[in-house]
């Protein structure tokens, strides 16, 4: 509990952020590891978060007409060997099923029923729905397909860490097959527009778009497009990707159509997808040493109504004028949907209660007690300023307030983050000063150091691989032009000495 100097969370970000992290997840009742190693049980309240995730973008995937779909969890493994870059970039992440059934031995169950062919859990769909959509395409008149799907895959992780890495996530996956190379181009920039606004406008999350480099695409991609997000320890991740893929799905699934012209040509596709890294990249943004701290259109109950009832013959009584006031406020609306309000009635005392609620990041805290009976008024309290931070209002009143105080809280996330990141992006020129701004003066001690570096790059393979090895550096992307000299000035390559077109963005990523 916050006290003077000291913070709900132990320890606080500037002493040990990953640790911190680990805490504001607990905390704020999200997700906890389970008895599966790399797993996760997702709670209720961090489950509200996906949903509201889910709902906010399956209609913005159905506006740009998408439709939902589901594939199998289990791929032959036959049809990951038929793309043989992709196979080999998810191939140390695979889970296997070899077994079809368990047999008792010696008092123990063994696997016994040898599958014929190797069954892959699901890491990513782009062969299982290859080889589907090869079934119903046979006319460019069958085309576009453009479907999404919601799901669970796995990728068998060495180092978890709840929602930004574990060996199973949900996430969507959209999965597109075009005419001609221009519509899937399209296609693959508009759903990165789609992450992006999503990113800002939900999450409160200001986000870099952009094009990775060759050795950063998804595997067997021809480009891949993402969303860079920073948080607040000037780390970056990679918060949606999407992919063009050219025809090289469509050649080794075999999706083929006869064209306007009748001859037989391959579909061109792509693939993109958010998971529920998205909670870990927004907890790790607006997150204080309090806890959690959720953007409104985002959080699963935007209004918490707390009664204070130190005394049992007012109990009643306040109870009542708190289901009153939620009543009254259930007629508002706040960026098009009714508020979301929780009255927490439980018999436990007010100041357990409201710490409870302040580290789980609700945005707006309402306090009713005896005293507000006879005054008419309530003390209403933002996540996003200080706990012991209150305005007294008239209760009748707060049906106009509450959502005028909601569109604050989320402007106010947004543009905290963006100063965030604007501090700690920098335009870096030489070597020695690119190299010293990625490296902690302690690495025996945690310690939040770099940010963001805007870098001329010569393109050179070699040099992007060395500053990885060297420093764990990578190009977060290549950002797309601006209009500006910030980014697209061209200069020289500080690390070849030779010509660099524009600059780009490094940075230490999760």
């Amino acid at each position: 509990m916050s006290k003077g100097n000291e913070s709900a969370i132990s320890p606080r970000r500037e002493e040990d952020f990953p640790e911190w992290y680990q805490q504001v997840v607990r905390a704020a009742e999200m997700a906890e590891n389970s008895e599966v190693r790399g797993c996760m049980v997702i709670r209720p309240w961090g489950y509200a978060l996906w949903e509201r995730m889910q709902g906010a973008l399956d209609g913005m995937f159905k506006a740009t007409g998408h439709k939902n779909a589901y594939f199998p969890l289990f791929i032959p493994l036959g049809h990951l060997q038929k793309e043989a870059e992709h196979v080999e970039g998810f191939a140390k992440e695979c889970a296997v099923v070899t077994h079809h059934r368990l047999e008792l031995k010696d008092g123990k169950l063994v696997p016994a029923g040898e599958l014929t062919e190797p069954l892959v859990v699901r890491p990513t769909s782009e062969t299982i729905i290859g080889s589907t959509y090869a079934k119903w395409v046979k006319s460019y008149r069958d085309l576009p397909i453009l479907l999404n799907q919601w799901a669970n895959v796995v990728r068998w992780e060495l180092r978890p860490r709840l929602f930004l890495r574990t060996a199973e996530f949900l996430w969507q996956e959209g999965h597109t097959a075009h005419e001609t190379e221009v519509e899937a181009i399209d296609e693959t920039v508009k759903m990165l527009g789609v992450y992006e606004t999503f990113a800002r406008d939900w999450l409160a999350i200001p986000v870099i778009r952009g094009e990775k480099t060759a050795s950063e695409r998804f595997p067997g991609a021809v480009r891949t497009y993402c969303i860079e997000a920073m948080v607040q320890d000037r780390k970056a991740i990679q918060a949606g990707t999407s992919h063009f893929l050219g025809q090289n799905f469509a050649k080794a699934s075999g999706i083929k159509f006869l064209s306007r012209n009748n001859t037989e040509e391959l579909a061109w596709t792509t693939s993109w997808g958010v998971s529920t890294r998205l909670i870990g990249t927004l907890l790790m943004a607006h997150g204080d040493d309090d806890g959690a701290v959720l953007p409104p259109r985002i959080a699963g109950t935007q209004v918490l109504i707390i009664p204070i009832t130190p005394k049992e013959e007012t109990r009643a009584a306040v109870l009542a004028k708190c289901e009153e006031l939620a009543a009254a406020l259930s007629s508002a609306s706040y960026a098009g949907e009714p508020l979301r309000i929780e009255i927490d009635s439980r018999d436990i005392g007010g100041g357990s209660k409201t710490w409870e609620w302040i580290k789980k990041g609700v945005p707006v805290r309402i306090e009713i007690g005896p005293r507000d009976l006879e005054s008419g008024s309530a003390a209403v309290a933002r996540r996003d300023k200080g706990p012991k931070e209150k305005e007294f209002l008239p209760a009748d009143s707060l049906a106009v307030r509450l959502p005028e105080i909601l569109t604050e809280i989320q402007q106010n996330l947004l543009n905290r983050a963006l100063a965030f990141r604007k501090e700690h992006t920098v335009k870096i020129d030489t070597k020695e000063e690119f190299y010293a701004y990625f490296t902690p003066k302690n690495p025996d001690k945690p310690e939040i150091h770099g940010g963001f570096a805007l870098t001329h790059w010569n393109g050179s393979a070699e040099v992007e691989a060395k500053i990885k090895e060297e420093l764990k550096v990578t190009i977060r992307c290549i950002p797309e032009a601006d209009g500006s000299d910030f980014i697209d000035e061209p200069g020289i390559c500080p690390f070849t000495g030779e010509p660099s077109p524009r600059r780009i963005i490094f940075g230490k990523a999760y």
